[in-house]
């Protein structure tokens, strides 16, 4: 059976404002992020469809909270929620949260890829 842990799960993203640590687990990606600063990523998802997330998330917080924005609607989840994030958000990160998400590894790389463009482009 497929498992991680934080620990030994290989960290993909060290930037300033967060740091994500992924692994695939047979087609679900779980990535433990810890949001170092507060941070609003909308730019990083110019390029998708109305500029928004178009992958599913399913999570838990863990410390802190986290926001989901759409277009019509703002989702808040706190410390302890179980939360699903459909397509067609955007992310609002608080600085000292903590999630873990599990996301299916074909739509998240799809998203990844553009998020990766678009800071590339900031740089």
């Amino acid at each position: 059976m497929p498992r991680t842990s934080k620990q030994e799960t290989p960290i993909a993203v060290d930037e300033p404002m967060i740091e994500v640590r992924v692994a695939d687990l047979g087609g679900c990606t779980v990535a433990y992020e810890t949001d170092k600063a507060d941070f609003d990523p909308a730019a990083l998802f110019q390029g998708l469809p109305d500029d928004r997330c178009q992958c599913p998330h399913w999570g838990v917080v863990v410390k802190g909270q986290i926001i989901f924005r759409y277009a019509d609607r703002d989702e808040v989840f706190h410390a302890g929620d179980a939360y699903y994030a459909a397509p067609g958000h955007v992310p609002l990160m608080f600085g000292g949260a903590e999630v873990i998400e599990f996301s299916p590894t074909d739509r998240l790389q799809e998203t990844t890829a553009v998020i990766e463009a678009n800071m590339k482009a900031m740089a």
